[in-house]
């Protein structure tokens, strides 16, 4: 079936030692038949992920990439067990099969799990879905409200909330993303200087805590091939915690790209959030909220802070292509998508800046009356 979700050929210098991986897992009791097909998917910009396909198993391996990387984001046992761990409470994760930390044998920590067969909804849904605009209202809710289902996971009392620090997350996110870009900027980005400013003087007290993915994204799901709006699979848990939802929520937004954005944006799209009959950011924010029963005054912030996070990602990630860390050529304009979410940013405070300020609405009242007189 073509909509299926496929891998490519393995990029030049990112070669698997496939025998080596092969006699650790038969060392681990893994039974392997046939010869191991090897592909590699194109979406690692972060972690490296690989299909291993056997005539009786369908495996997925996934590794750190080489070179210079943020240490905690790469943690291969942490991603193992949080998925093991998470599976009782939440039905829609790969089941893992092995990890290995004996670095003898790749280089590297890797784990193995079984691979889902389905859809992965990246930039262009496959034109043989033929999804009506209701169809993918549909999608977009289901998407969503997998995301509320997780935020209401109950941790407590599990291994997964050794996850967590405790209160202050969102302090410890400004800062520890603010630290992180530093780090990692090249001479052809901006500083952030207001941005960061910005969010140090505005960091709100912990809405609440619960499981958080931290990179949530359509990209990120698996559609159930023979009913193609339901999540059958949730993928990439590298950066998952104990947090504050709406932190998760801001941070997901970030990569929802709607029909107003500008072209930079557009061109940079990795889900379909421009369809019709998706919502826009602002109608996620809302549906979110009610089915939460969350409230906040300040959710600005939130937004300011994921498309923060992202822009460091992306320059985390741009980082190893400047200094010819990694070859893939999908890194190489990172550095004009980091300006853009720098624009966006800047006119987010503005714009909230003006909101909050009396006299400033007041004005602006005046001048849309004006403008309405006239016409």
């Amino acid at each position: 079936m073509s909509v299926l979700d496929v891998a490519g050929n393995v990029r030049t210098g990112e070669e698997l030692n496939i025998i080596a991986v092969e006699n650790w897992l038969k060392a681990q009791g893994v039974e392997l038949q046939g010869k191991a097909e090897v592909t590699q998917y194109s979406g690692g910009a972060s972690n490296w992920t690989y299909r291993l396909k056997y005539d009786n198993a369908d495996l997925i391996l996934r590794r750190p990439p080489q070179g210079t990387k943020a240490k905690s984001a790469h943690d291969m046992a942490r991603e193992y067990n949080v998925q093991k761990n998470l599976a009782p409470f939440y039905p829609v994760l790969p089941e893992m099969v092995a990890l290995c930390q004996d670095e003898s044998v790749i280089g590297c920590d890797f784990y193995v799990m079984k691979r889902i067969e389905g859809i992965i909804p990246r930039a262009k849904l496959p034109p043989e879905l033929q999804l009506t605009e209701s169809k993918v209202r549909e999608l977009c809710v289901n998407v969503i409200d997998k995301l509320i289902e997780l935020h209401q996971v109950p941790y407590q009392g599990t291994e997964l909330e050794k996850l967590g620090k405790g209160e202050g997350y969102c302090r410890r996110q400004v800062e520890g993303w603010d630290k992180r870009y530093e780090k990692a900027r090249t001479l052809n980005v901006p500083s952030f200087k207001w941005v960061r400013k910005w969010l140090l003087a505005n960091i709100p007290a912990d809405s609440n805590s619960c499981v958080i993915h931290n990179d949530w994204r359509f990209d990120n799901v698996i559609l159930d091939p023979h009913h193609p709006t339901e999540v059958i699979g949730v993928l990439d848990w590298e950066m998952a915690t104990i947090g504050d939802p709406l932190m998760d929520l801001g941070s997901a937004l970030a990569y929802w790209v709607e029909e107003t954005d500008n072209r930079i944006f557009k061109a940079t799209r990795r889900q379909p959030t421009h369809l019709k009959g998706m919502f826009t950011r602002q109608q996620v924010v809302d549906y979110y909220l009610e089915k939460m029963n969350i409230q906040t005054d300040n959710w600005t912030f939130y937004e300011v802070f994921g498309i923060f996070r992202l822009a460091v990602i992306a320059q985390q990630i741009y980082y190893r292509y400047y200094h010819k860390q990694t070859n893939n050529p999908a890194f190489k304009d990172f550095w004009i998508v980091i300006h853009a979410l720098h624009v966006r940013a800047l006119k987010l405070i503005a714009q909230q800046k003006i909101e909050s300020n009396q006299t400033a609405q007041k004005y602006i009242s005046k001048v849309h009356h004006i403008i309405g007189k006239e016409k």
